[in-house]
């Protein structure tokens, strides 16, 4: 058989792909956080080496930064004091490092928080977590916070990289419910996440692999979705 180009095979589903992205809903954090004590929010990678400088930063996801710190601010303010930052912190001689360049290295500035997370007036209070991984559960802490808390039942998922970490994250918390046979909420707000952008003419230029931002967090979101994460326009 001819070959016939994804472009073409796929395009009544990338059509249906943007249908679906249009028209994702916001939702309300009053209907979400009803009981304060029952939500959550889980940011991750939401630090300076992907957001601000070094070399996996990323304008296109310093972007979300501004609405994750309205949405910490509204949380607070309707008395949500669950808020936990889970952070690459990466050891010197990570094995990650074969894969992507050496990043968000303990003790260095990119492995901080950015700087309008520092500057929330309850940033002391809000829980921190590092990893070693794009997973955010395993080996580090997250997990044994949950059992601590085990009156949350709804967790709202921020941060990057949409088809990385953040899937690894909403994943985790879904797919470890649906084990456990627990009832659970995951919600991931559209407009606090995002990927970074490699177009195809710099991989080739400069090495490595090109990744279309556009493409893959919409892709990234939807499979999410398929496997019953609540996939939202944004909380308000």
């Amino acid at each position: 058989m001819p070959f016939e180009p994804l472009a073409l095979r796929s395009q009544e589903f990338l059509k249906f792909l943007d249908i679906w992205q249009s028209g994702l809903k916001p939702l309300e954090l009053a209907e979400v956080a009803q009981d304060a004590a029952r939500t959550a929010i889980i940011s991750v990678d939401v630090i300076k080496g992907f957001c601000t400088f070094g070399p996996l930063s990323s304008e296109r996801v310093n972007i979300i930064v501004e609405p994750i710190v309205s949405l910490f601010k509204l949380a607070w303010a309707r008395g949500l004091r669950q808020i936990v930052l889970v952070q690459d912190t990466h050891e010197p001689d990570a094995i990650e490092f074969g894969a992507w360049p050496p990043h968000c290295v303990r003790g260095s500035a990119e492995a901080e928080p950015v700087q309008e997370f520092e500057a929330l007036p309850f940033f002391s209070q809000l829980q921190q977590y590092p990893k070693n991984s794009i997973s955010s559960g395993l080996n580090t802490g997250l997990n044994q916070w949950i059992a601590a808390h085990p009156a949350v039942d709804t967790f709202i998922v921020v941060g990057d990289c949409t088809d990385l970490c953040t899937y690894q994250l909403a994943m985790h918390l879904r797919l470890d419910a649906n084990a456990r046979q627990l009832q659970r909420r995951v919600i991931v707000p559209s407009d606090c996440v995002d990927t970074y952008d490699r177009a195809v003419v710099i991989a080739a230029q400069q090495g490595g692999l090109p990744h279309d931002a556009e493409l893959l967090n919409v892709v990234f979101l939807y499979h999410m979705a398929l496997n019953g994460v609540e996939v939202v326009q944004m909380i308000r």
